[in-house]
């Protein structure tokens, strides 16, 4: 793709940002973020959220407040500003309040609900959430546990899979949140074979790795030590990796833990797949913990968030670090322009390898 069609492709891009949790660091991350000119100049950007809220959070950290406030009624690609509230204004949520509540939950979940339907209907080219609180989706009577489930049931998607970007590594999740003993009730070869597929494809179409090596890790201290720690490995992981060879990936394994992540940070690998949430969290917050990112993959629609939560304990401080919500919409922008170009060369006569 020559010059002119990549910088058409870049000056199309509109990333949707849901505020998350009124009462937790959201606002003020993402007009940090956004007060980032070079963030500004990426893409056009819709912020699904509170306009209130996000006035009080440029207050607090003394910028001019930069967008257009808009109903969120009628979300559209042609606004004539590059950053435009839609705001949802019958939703109060006071702005000392700095804790799980149910109307914070009902807001947040309204946000991430239309930004998801804004995504599938081809208003916005990838979604950006900032935290939320599960306990104020609780609260709220959410049908689901969190992000990464809503997104699966509303874009009716029966594979997905949380993947991080932090730093060197590129690592995704057998399972999510499930706690540590009941991962033994629903570990199959299916569970570990799908995010080794789906971190493939996700390397492959939005971070330009043509032919990624994945590590898988083992569940049991020592890779299970052939069968003297647990025979996981042996019923589950290894035919998970097999079938995935068999798939023509270059995947291998299963590695212990205890070391893998060490020689994936040093870039041995380009991605790994962990068998549960603190195996994979873990190293991920260590070396990247201010600017981890979190994809999902799997979806019909690309969707990128900040790798921590809502941090109710300094929020209305004005001292929350922007770095991982810059960083979720860096993602989001490459996500983006690669699923573009990929739409525009599929769609062209075939050409020889010199374009011709």
């Amino acid at each position: 793709m020559d010059d002119s069609q990549h910088n058409l492709i870049g000056n199309e891009i509109v990333i949707g940002i849901t505020m998350g949790d009124p009462g937790g660091i959201g606002p003020e991350i993402v007009v940090k973020a956004l007060a980032d000119a070079n963030i500004r100049r990426l893409a056009k950007f819709v912020i699904f959220g509170l306009d209130e809220q996000l006035e009080y959070a440029a207050d607090l950290i003394e910028v001019e407040s930069f967008w257009l406030r808009h109903p969120h009624e009628k979300i559209s690609r042609d606004y004539p500003r590059q950053v435009v509230v839609a705001d949802y204004d019958e939703y109060s949520v006071p702005s000392w309040i700095h804790n799980p509540t149910r109307i914070s939950g009902e807001a947040s979940m309204r946000f991430c609900v239309d930004a998801i339907e804004a995504a599938r209907g081809g208003l916005i080219d990838a979604v950006v959430t900032a935290p939320i609180s599960k306990t104020s989706w609780n609260q709220a009577e959410s049908p689901w546990p969190g992000h990464t489930e809503m997104l699966a049931a509303q874009c009716k998607s029966p594979r997905k899979v949380m993947m991080f970007v932090a730093g060197p590594l590129k690592l995704a999740l057998a399972t999510i949140h499930e706690s540590l003993f009941e991962v033994r009730h629903k570990f199959t070869i299916g569970c570990v074979f799908e995010p080794i597929d789906l971190l493939n494809d996700a390397l492959k179409d939005y971070f330009g790795i043509a032919k990624p090596h994945i590590a898988v890790a083992g569940l049991n201290p020592h890779a299970g030590e052939e069968g003297q720690f647990g025979d996981e490995e042996q019923r589950i992981i290894s035919p998970a990796i097999l079938l995935a060879q068999e798939a023509g990936i270059d995947c291998s394994g299963p590695y212990p833990a205890d070391t893998l992540f060490y020689h994936a940070a040093q870039g041995q690998y380009d991605g790994v797949v962990a068998m549960y949430h603190d195996q994979g969290l873990i190293p991920v917050k260590m070396v990247a913990f201010d600017n981890a990112v979190n994809v999902t993959i799997g979806l019909p629609i690309i969707r990128t968030s900040p790798g921590h939560g809502t941090a109710f304990d300094i929020a209305g401080k004005g001292i929350a670090n922007a770095n991982a919500m810059k960083e979720a919409i860096r993602v989001a922008v490459q996500m983006a322009k690669a699923k573009k170009e990929l739409n525009y060369l599929e769609k062209q006569p075939h050409a020889d390898q010199t374009g011709h």
